[in-house]
């Protein structure tokens, strides 16, 4: 299944057969943050009616509770810090992107800064900018090492865990980058008042807000995929909230 793509005057080849998906599966054993409880599958059942096959129903029949931002991989809005409804499922208009795939070794803070305190885990701008030389993607993936399979189930919540410098994401935003997707359950720090600096700056909110550019977080990519350029599909489930579950798939660049 070979697709040849023309864009921004460049031809790219992939191999449709050959999709490496990024995403973290939904479930109740898979990652949290957010101080919340696990997700939760359950039959539905009453009186009327049993929706479960192996407890004698006809089909199976689950509600599912869970927060996109606290269970999985979730790509979000500027609406997640805006007084307005800026809904995901008006987030995009397209679903195919440019990327790249950098892995970088978090930084300790030694001294306190605007959102960061001694002792961070930290992505900075420096890091970034070395990792990403002149080549701009339209998507910027970032694998933290090291890459430890825990990312599939870590609870997160208390954990102080990685996540990115305000500069670097104002970095980002002044480039261009449209669409960002990490590792870690947030670019801005677990606790900091409230202030999600990372977050305002890449999405320039609430100057100038980037109405179609998104944040994707809690991502897996393995140890076998390289780092380098890509195609990415961004499919995210189409909710009408700041963030839904998402579900990003690269493509090798055949030709690059």
């Amino acid at each position: 299944m070979i697709t040849h793509i023309q864009h921004q005057g460049q031809s790219y080849t992939i191999d449709l057969s050959q999709p490496l998906d990024i995403s973290i599966v939904l479930h109740s054993d898979g990652p949290r943050a957010w101080y919340a409880d696990k997700m939760r599958i359950a039959p539905v059942i009453n009186r009327y009616f049993t929706g479960s096959v192996a407890l004698g129903g006809n089909v199976n029949f689950n509600d599912i509770i869970f927060n996109p931002h606290a269970h999985g991989t979730h790509t979000e809005t500027v609406g997640h810090i805006s007084r307005e409804l800026v809904s995901i499922e008006n987030g995009f208009n397209r679903y195919w992107w440019l990327a790249k795939l950098i892995s970088i070794e978090p930084a300790q803070a030694t001294s306190n800064s605007e959102g960061v305190m001694a002792g961070d885990s930290v992505i900075t701008l420096k890091q970034i900018q070395q990792a990403l030389g002149s080549n701009i993607p339209e998507a910027l993936i970032i694998r933290t090492l090291p890459n430890s399979n825990n990312k599939l189930h870590a609870n997160y919540s208390n954990s102080n865990f990685t996540f990115m410098q305000p500069e670097a994401a104002a970095w980002l935003a002044e480039l261009g980058v449209q669409h960002l997707l990490v590792d870690t359950p947030s670019i801005d720090r677990e606790e900091d008042e409230g202030k999600l600096l990372a977050h305002h700056a890449f999405w320039n909110y609430p100057a100038q807000p980037r109405l179609k550019a998104t944040i994707t977080e809690m991502i897996y990519a393995a140890e076998s995929i390289e780092d380098g350029a890509y195609m990415l599909n961004l499919q995210v489930a189409s909710f009408r909230n700041d963030a839904a579950p998402s579900r990003p798939v690269l493509y090798r660049l055949l030709n690059s």
